[in-house]
């Protein structure tokens, strides 16, 4: 006994913080699947930790003042500390690295999507024990690697940056542009994951409708059958990909390009979730003008219209800005007209906030924090009202849901999702006890529930 503590405490062990948004995650998730690969014990607290890691968020103030209050929380109960993520690639007015200059003695600091910067960094001031392969890592998905996310759900990336230079957003600075993965490599890791166990497969990037742009939809290869490097063949493929697992394939950050209406029908057909994120953000075109979005209000009613046409279960969810600079009135009451014809599933709406070395912060006409906060709260009352209305719409229905809770095997009822929620950004399933006292219900598995009421964002079903 007193041999084996020994020798596991002789394992370096780092402590690690992910923050920030599912494209920080997936960063995060491929640091610690190297870290877990050569031998270093992971956790989550500071405490007993030979470094901790942190990897921040740079989008808004709150989040840049959240990260930089976790670097200081770290130094002052570890001491050892590298900092990576959105917030590193940060100056200050002058040039100065920010984090450099808030917290002087961090060991390292790197950017976003920096996993041989930040290994680099730990072997420096932590050797590494040894080196083996991937695969042998505990808990792992293969070569997918380790995931923070429950198991029976995942988020995969298929793209880093991003080619836009919307007037709000920093994030090409901090991320870059568009870099497309290999579409073999994409289909390899969504493989692994399906393999392992996932149920729901998440697709994210910056602007997943651009994917391939970059490489001119250059052709690659997935298990010796050529895969054009676009969206709507990636799409086709992982549809049929998920099919023999019963799983599903959810779609986030999909810009209304026209392009996007070709996958609308691979949902109509059951291929993939008939569920599309699309950061609309605005609906006047003179807004979407000074913000440099790709897309007019008009269209975006347009395709919404065309959408419904051809697949009437989708569910659309969206983001929006309120209070954006020289937004007038009248301006905003078009994007509430915008939202009670588009009627929008499930939104969200920040009051605009003046990141640091955004553009817009030079458009004339700032508005006063309480007029940007006014308008989002009027904003979410008319979104949540559309919201409230079409979850009772499903109230009688039958729904597959997919279990994230069931304590004691689902006798007191659970938690789940359907295909219209998504993790963590929508709303729940809450599954009553189920009438048959021989039903069980399971993480991870998906079961049949009858929609009998609402609760808020929330459904309430009872499992059969």
């Amino acid at each position: 006994m007193t041999d084996a503590n020994t020798k596991s405490n002789t394992v370096p062990k780092v402590g690690f913080v992910s923050l920030g948004c599912a494209k920080a995650l997936t960063d995060s998730e491929l640091i610690l699947t190297q870290l877990s690969a050569e031998g270093y014990q992971t956790s989550k607290t500071f405490q007993g930790a030979d470094l901790v890691i942190v990897n921040t968020c740079g989008f808004i103030d709150d989040a840049v003042k959240e990260s930089l209050d976790t670097i200081g929380e770290a130094l002052a109960e570890n001491g050892k500390v590298i900092v990576t993520g959105c917030l590193g690639a940060k100056s200050t007015e002058a040039g100065d690295n920010l984090v450099r200059q808030m917290h002087p003695s961090v060991l390292a600091v790197t950017g976003p999507q920096a996993t041989q910067e930040v290994m680099d960094a730990v072997h420096a001031n932590l050797p590494k024990p040894h080196d083996p392969f991937v695969d042998l890592v505990p808990n792992a998905f293969g070569v997918a690697g380790l995931k923070l996310t429950p198991r029976h759900y995942a988020y995969i990336k298929i793209s880093e940056g991003c080619n836009h230079r919307c007037t709000f957003c920093i994030i090409p600075s901090m991320r870059g542009d568009l870099v497309s993965r290999p579409i073999g490599d994409v289909l390899k890791e969504a493989h692994a994951l399906f393999e392992g166990g996932v149920k729901e497969l998440l697709v994210i990037s910056q602007d997943t409708s651009a994917y391939g742009v970059d490489t001119k939809y250059r052709t690659g290869f997935w298990e010796g059958r050529p895969v054009k490097t676009r969206l709507l063949d990636l799409v086709q493929a992982l549809g049929e990909m998920a099919a023999p697992y019963g799983a599903w394939v959810r779609l986030h950050y999909v810009y209304p390009y026209p392009s996007v209406d070709d996958v609308i029908s691979l949902m109509a057909t059951g291929k993939v979730l008939p569920y599309l994120d699309v950061p609309f953000q605005h609906s006047h075109p003179d807004v979407l003008k000074r913000m440099k979005r790709p897309a007019s209000g008009e269209k975006n009613l347009e395709r919404i219209q065309s959408w419904r046409e051809a697949c009437p279960d989708i569910v659309l969810r969206s983001t929006f800005i309120a209070g954006f600079p020289g937004e007038t009135e009248a301006e905003f009451l078009h994007l509430l007209d915008f939202m009670r014809e588009a009627k929008i599933d499930r939104a969200g709406c920040f009051a605009y906030s003046p990141v640091q070395s955004a553009a817009a912060n030079e458009h004339p006409g700032m508005l006063p924090l309480e007029v940007r906060e006014e308008r989002r709260a009027r904003f979410m009352a008319v979104a949540e009202a559309i919201s409230a209305h079409k979850l009772k719409d499903r109230i009688g229905a039958t729904m597959q849901v997919l279990i994230d809770s069931a304590p004691a095997l689902g006798k007191k009822g659970g938690i789940g999702r359907s295909y219209a929620d998504a993790p963590e950004i929508d709303g729940v399933v809450k599954l009553l006890p189920p009438e048959k006292i021989s039903k069980t219900l399971k993480v991870g598995e998906f079961t049949k529930a009858r929609i009998v009421g609402t609760q808020g964002h929330d459904l309430v079903a009872q499992p059969f």
